[in-house]
């Protein structure tokens, strides 16, 4: 957001530049790990990202996965969050 044009003007003369801000890339600081668990259960994914407040998606194979009754999804600074509730054998 800070790439733009700037100037500096004294009243008489101006100059101007341009600054091209290069957007580092998110990586993941710590990945997911593999869960199992009881049917019914919560389980909850977690990892972490190298930028605060990234945007994520989270998929189940090729579905994204979207806030409901059954997922909860947070984003919390560098921490991104799933949570599955009352699993079932179709959720693994």
């Amino acid at each position: 957001e800070d790439t733009g044009d700037y100037s500096c003007d004294t009243g008489d003369q101006e100059t101007r530049a341009a600054l091209t801000v290069k957007a580092l890339p998110v990586l993941f600081q710590k990945q997911l790990k593999d869960q199992e668990a009881e049917e019914g259960a919560a389980v909850k994914f977690r990892c972490e990202l190298t930028k605060a407040n990234a945007a994520v998606e989270w998929r189940k194979g090729t579905m994204e996965l979207f806030p409901c009754a059954k997922y909860e999804i947070k984003l919390s600074g560098h921490t991104a969050e799933l949570v599955i509730h009352n699993v079932e054998p179709e959720d693994a």
